[in-house]
């Protein structure tokens, strides 16, 4: 992983939640073009954490090449469905999966950025502790106590001593960690293909309306 700050010459701004497009064009004129989240919130300028795959045509370059002053094409914001707002007071849950936080993240720094008051729970799924992504950062803005809590959970290995969930996000998990359908907490739901049905699926099981969560799936296409 490998957050990149962007400069931009008249950026209009963003909204936690949207995305840009990321356009590479080689010496021979070859272009390839990747949509990546905005990671930052909109009090921050822009920034981008991007997950390096093996197969991708744009990551390994963002991660492994990228240097300071480099220029890159970019297209946006893009995005009007997938956004929040500081100033909405209804509770919030954020459920994550792997590198399915970033945009989430841009949640949770625009509420703290913005001195929101409304309460919020990010649940997050990863494979080992050293996969959590911004874990230092979360743990501070959790320590705060305005309202954010951090649910985590380990699928594949745990640390000795771990006290936390260990197990894939399910309705169980769910119904432990979420509000009640009937508080009408904003949902957001972002991860995989199989990660957000999983979730959307455990959400409805507990009675949450399907007009109440709103999801964004990462895939090859995020390369």
């Amino acid at each position: 992983m490998r957050t990149l700050t962007l400069d931009v010459a008249g950026w209009p701004g963003h909204r936690a939640g949207q995305h840009l497009d990321v356009r590479l064009t080689a010496e021979d004129g070859y272009t390839a073009q990747r949509s990546y989240s905005i990671a930052s919130a909109p009090e921050d300028g822009l920034e981008l954490t991007v997950e390096r795959l093996d197969d991708g045509e744009v990551s390994p370059y963002l991660v492994d090449e990228a240097r300071e002053g480099d220029r890159i094409e970019i297209r946006g914001p893009i995005g009007g469905y997938f956004v929040w707002e500081a100033s909405d007071p209804t509770p919030l849950l954020l459920v994550a999966g792997g590198s399915g936080v970033v945009p989430l993240m841009s949640m949770v720094r625009h509420r703290a950025a913005a001195g929101g008051t409304a309460p919020a729970k990010l649940v997050y799924s990863s494979r080992t502790l050293e996969d959590v992504i911004y874990r230092s950062e979360l743990d501070e803005l959790a320590s705060r106590g305005d309202g954010l809590e951090v649910v985590h959970t380990l699928t594949r290995e745990q640390p000795e001593g771990w006290s936390g969930y260990a197990r894939r996000i399910d309705p169980e998990l769910l119904g432990e960690v979420a509000w009640p359908a009937a508080e009408q907490p904003r949902v957001y739901v972002c991860g995989s293909t199989r990660f957000v049905d999983a979730a959307a699926d455990g959400l409805l099981a507990l009675g949450y309306e399907p007009q109440s969560i709103r999801t964004e799936r990462f895939g090859a296409t995020g390369s």
